[in-house]
């Protein structure tokens, strides 16, 4: 079943896998519901055989054999399988037509059938012969190697109980009552959860693949959203460095070209739009790359700052030659000298420096 619906879409095709294990689901205790089911797969799937089996099943539960019998020839068809032909022969005993039925049923070889398709086989066989009145041949078409006394299968508790029918149908009504009690002993032997098992094992399987469908599916969503925020970090990768560059192209005076800037690097360099650049990338995820502006920007601030402090540091001795100047320096020293010089200005000119000298 897994392989034929791969032949859908995934969407469609687990949408009608779980009509599908619905439809086996509720078979025995609501057919009605399981043949809703079944209708629904087929309106999503209509060339899929098990899908026109599951239709034809469940029709036959509901006791539309027209349907049924027309579902089961068109997966029969599809599939080239033979394994519904029990259901087609009793459909054509339910549209009133034993005599077809019989046709139907030794169109095929019964031998290479499986077992238990062998064994509801003669039970529709024998069906219609007891619909046509030959009791002793119903008999014998029920009388195949899978009528085993000793060995209880699947389809053992139905073919004895069958088997007791006729029996009793014939008058030996001995024989029948010890078949009968077969039926009974076969039906306690088998497990009742191995019926069970079988759809449980369907549901396991389908629900398998729906769960690892699911799991791809958001591995690949999980894929999709790394590369998403891969793609976002390397945009605001991209961003750090162009407001870097900016911030310092701003601090040497240059310009941004048109075509390299963005929205978030200044493109008139004013003082304020440096800081805000500057800020602009502290704020802005740190990264390898912008760590290393960062750094570098930091030693730059570090270098102007030494430089500072050595050009204060000048200031600073000329200040202190300026006050040891300052503080070998006598103002009477210096009048001594200009009176100095004062004399000796007189004596070569015979008047002194502030006039004529009075005389005795």
């Amino acid at each position: 079943m897994r392989i034929e619906l791969k032949t859908l879409s995934k969407e469609n095709g687990d949408e009608v896998a779980k009509h599908l294990v619905m439809a086996g689901i509720l078979l025995e205790s609501d057919p009605e519901l399981a043949h809703e089911h079944a209708l629904a797969a087929s309106q999503r799937a209509g060339r899929v055989a098990v899908v026109r089996e599951a239709l034809a099943v469940t029709a036959y539960q509901t006791g539309d054999f027209a349907l049924a019998l027309r579902e089961a020839r068109t997966y029969r068809r599809i599939s080239g399988k033979d394994d519904q032909l029990p259901l087609m022969v009793d459909s054509e005993r339910g549209l009133g037509r034993p005599d077809r039925a019989l046709e139907l049923g030794r169109s095929v070889d019964a031998a290479k059938l499986e077992p238990a398709v062998r064994a509801a086989l003669a039970i529709a066989m024998s069906g219609a012969r007891l619909d046509l009145g030959q009791t002793e041949r119903a008999l014998a078409e029920l009388e195949i190697p899978q009528l085993d006394p000793d060995r209880a299968f699947s389809y053992s508790p139905d073919l004895f109980a069958a088997y007791a029918t006729v029996l009793e149908d014939l008058g030996r009504t001995d024989d029948a009552a010890v078949w009968y009690a077969r039926a009974e002993r076969a039906e306690n032997a088998l497990d009742d959860a191995a019926a069970d098992f079988e759809i449980v094992d369907i549901i396991d399987t389908i629900d398998h693949d729906l769960a690892r469908d699911v799991e791809d599916e958001e591995r690949r969503a999980a894929a999709a959203a790394e590369a998403e925020r891969l793609a976002a970090e390397d945009a605001a990768f991209e961003a750090e460095i162009a407001a870097a560059e900016a911030a310092q192209a701003a601090e040497r005076g240059e310009a941004v070209p048109a075509d390299e800037s963005d929205a978030a690097a200044p493109t008139v360099h004013s003082s304020d739009e440096v800081d805000d650049a500057d800020d602009a990338a502290d704020d802005a995820p740190a990264s390898g790359m912008a760590l290393a502006v960062e750094a570098e920007a930091d030693e730059v601030a570090a270098a102007d700052e030494a430089a500072a402090e050595a050009v204060a540091a000048e200031a600073s001795v000329d200040d202190e030659a300026l006050r040891a100047d300052a503080a070998v320096y006598d103002p009477e020293d210096e009048l001594a000298e200009l009176l100095e010089d004062d004399d000796t200005d007189t004596d070569e000119s015979g008047e002194a420096a502030g006039g004529p000298v009075r005389e005795g």
